[in-house]
């Protein structure tokens, strides 16, 4: 295969922000032992699943199962090709410095929502799952005036290191490299959210055969001890 790959046109992969530091180390591995080239495109999600509707030359796509049940619906995928690779929890921080807040237990998360003077969120899955969880907490409008929500592509993790939002929620994967910050610590199993990212060859892709096995590759055992560096977990 390596001999193969170095002449193997490099296949091009997009993903949503929360893999892509994986996906890059990943990505260097391979081709450092000699395996297929790839070049990531990492954007917002939502961004993500546009640009593969709409049929951009992409080999590979990266994003939330329920992304990839969209693109498996519009057709934007080759059938059976999507193949679970992590799930990832969410966490919360705090800018570097702050006061740490009590979020050990449900109840207490709760309280130091309510006590936030504003509160960060994504438009990707970990955002949806932290305003369904103040739904559920019976306190989605109580705090509405404070939510902050980054725009797509741009890390909750930078709006909490620059003060624009006091308590901040993403993906740890998101969150546990960036400076400036403080993160607190997963949700409490209670009411943890978490989500499963997979990934699925394009319809479009020009080279199925080597998008198969770099997916393989990506969905491999030996990948597991990178996925858990990264604050995530092999699915």
């Amino acid at each position: 295969m390596g001999a193969e790959a170095l002449h193997a046109p490099a296949l091009h992969v997009i993903s949503s922000m929360a893999t892509a530091p994986l996906l890059r180390a990943l990505l260097s591995d391979l081709q450092r032992d000699g395996g297929q080239t790839a070049e990531l495109t990492s954007i917002g999600g939502v961004d993500a699943l546009k640009r593969v509707q709409k049929g951009e030359p992409f080999d590979l796509v990266v994003l939330a199962a329920d992304a990839i049940e969209r693109l498996r619906g519009s057709g934007s995928l080759l059938p059976g090709s999507d193949v679970e690779l992590v799930r990832s929890s969410v966490a919360v921080a705090v800018p570097a410095g702050a006061p740490h807040p009590d979020i050990d237990s449900e109840q207490a998360l709760r309280a130091a929502v309510l006590a936030a003077a504003s509160i960060g969120y994504s438009t990707g899955p970990s955002g949806s799952g932290l305003l369904a969880l103040l739904q559920r907490w019976g306190i989605g409008e109580q705090v509405h005036a404070r939510l902050v929500q980054a725009r797509p592509g741009i890390p909750v993790g930078s709006l909490v290191a620059s003060g624009q939002v006091a308590l901040g929620f993403q993906q740890l994967s998101e969150l546990q490299a960036l400076p400036g910050i403080e993160v607190l610590g997963l949700l409490p199993a209670a009411c943890a959210i978490e989500t499963t990212f997979s990934g699925a060859i394009c319809s479009v892709s020009q080279q199925p055969a080597a998008a198969g096995t770099l997916l393989a590759y990506l969905h491999s055992p030996g990948t597991a001890p990178a996925k858990r560096r990264h604050g995530m977990a092999p699915a």
